[in-house]
């Protein structure tokens, strides 16, 4: 039986290759503007034409290539992110495989000008199906330039199967919001059909995601920061009133690289609980910083899931961050046990001569109220000169039938019949008419 293994053809596994790293137009999108961040750039323009499949150029002041690092970017597992095993646990970048150019090169047109700031000139390359048609000095600005053209023009079965311009291109927005969000210090700028969607300059983060997803965000960020020994978490979480059906504005970065995570946002869904209205979802944008070495990145091919070494202690973080930033911003119910629950001191009821309440036969062992008297129960309250006058004032013992009752400053007439004994009687006192100004209103002079 002959033997039936044998190597494939070049650009046949970079065709198959591509396959997993280059799905769509938004694949060479993320791709390329993650190259312009790892090169170091401060402003990076996107160009779209057809939603991607006609045009995708990113255009950076990056670093640069010099011609031989320029030739060497086209081919398989050639990168300048990692040397050795041991490089793998201390990524900081955003690419770090040596396949993305190559991948793309294999079922596009590219077109590669780029200059280092130390040379005059620069080169152009010229790429379609991994042949290198033409490479040659160029004039051109400091940084680099990626122009993806006709994707897909030798796997026409591929290119069949992309969807509507309106589908593919919400797609390359996507990818453009994951970078520009991550990167607020770096300008973008994106460009579909010449026409300008987005103008991102540098700045905050609360200004990026205004500047992305619009106005009606700036009054529902709460700022969100929690830095333990092993994990920092920062970032915005939104109002619960400001929740949505969909789960569209969640995002999370680990190290600056977008993640999906469906345990992070178990998480964040738990410091809501009790908030949100039925089957509504919440805005965050949460950063969280960890040791390179205790998460591994390397698990999916485009690098949006991610392992942690321990995920018990990263979500507990991300909840009481997310928990105490509701609270602080009174979002969240809470109890204060240091507000001041008394709106009001409570004054007492003063009886006598001259406060302008009905005199009782109990109240005549008290003085007669003077002008001090009366501005004390007025607005300017003195409750410390009350007690030392009523503490000075001389007192009657009160009747047998009175001891232990508290005398009542209400006048109210007690039958003959139905009183204990004399001393106990009251008798309602003639009153002219007009003479008293009685307090209650049931009182008053008809």
């Amino acid at each position: 039986m002959p033997d039936i293994i044998h190597l494939l053809p070049e650009y046949l596994a970079n065709q198959i290759a591509a396959g997993e790293v280059v799905q769509r137009p938004a694949s060479v999108v993320k791709e390329l503007l993650e190259n312009a961040v790892d090169a170091g750039a401060t402003q990076v323009q996107l160009i779209v034409k057809e939603a991607g499949k006609q045009l995708v150029q990113v255009v950076d002041n990056g670093a640069g290539m010099s011609p031989t690092d320029a030739r060497m970017s086209l081919e398989r597992h050639a990168t300048s992110k990692i040397r050795s095993t041991e490089d793998l646990f201390r990524i900081r970048t955003l690419g770090f495989r040596g396949e993305a150019l190559a991948s793309i090169a294999a079922v596009a047109q590219v077109e590669i000008r780029t200059k280092q700031r130390e040379y005059d000139t620069g080169t152009l390359l010229l790429v379609e199906g991994s042949q290198v048609t033409s490479q040659q000095p160029t004039a051109c600005p400091d940084g680099t330039s990626i122009a993806v053209k006709n994707l897909f023009f030798n796997v026409p079965a591929r290119r069949n199967f992309l969807k509507s311009n309106a589908v593919e291109m919400r797609h390359i927005l996507d990818e453009f919001q994951h970078v520009a969000l991550a990167n607020p210090q770096v300008a973008f700028s994106l460009y579909q059909n010449e026409l300008e969607v987005f103008g991102l300059p540098a700045g905050k983060l609360s200004q990026r995601i205004v500047a992305l997803l619009g106005n009606g965000y700036k009054e529902q960020l709460a700022a969100c920061e929690e830095v333990t020994h092993s994990i920092a978490v920062k970032g915005f979480v939104g109002k619960p009133e400001s929740s949505k059906k969909s789960r569209g504005d969640q995002f999370f970065f680990v190290n600056n690289r977008f993640i999906r995570s469906a345990y992070l946002n178990h998480a964040v869904l738990a410091a809501y609980e009790g908030l949100l209205a039925r089957d509504t979802h919440p805005f965050y944008v949460l950063f969280l910083e960890l040791d390179p070495k205790a998460i591994d990145i390397n698990v999916h091919p485009t690098k949006t899931e991610i392992k942690f070494e321990d995920e018990k202690t990263v979500y507990a973080v991300v909840r009481a961050a997310v928990k105490q930033s509701l609270g602080l911003h009174n979002i969240a119910p809470s109890l204060d046990f240091d507000g001041d629950v008394n709106f009001a001191p409570i004054r007492p009821l003063r009886t006598g001569k001259g406060t302008g309440l009905v005199p009782t036969e109990a109240d005549d062992h008290l003085p007669a109220a003077t002008a001090a008297d009366r501005a004390a129960s007025s607005d300017g309250y003195r409750p410390d000169a009350l007690a030392a006058s009523a503490a000075a004032a001389p007192r009657r013992p009160r009747p047998a039938c009175q001891q232990g009752h508290r005398a009542s400053p209400a006048l109210i007439p007690i039958p003959a019949a139905t009183a204990t004994s004399a001393s106990c009687r009251r008798v309602l006192p003639s009153r002219p008419a007009g003479s008293w100004k009685l307090s209650t209103a049931s009182w008053a002079s008809p």
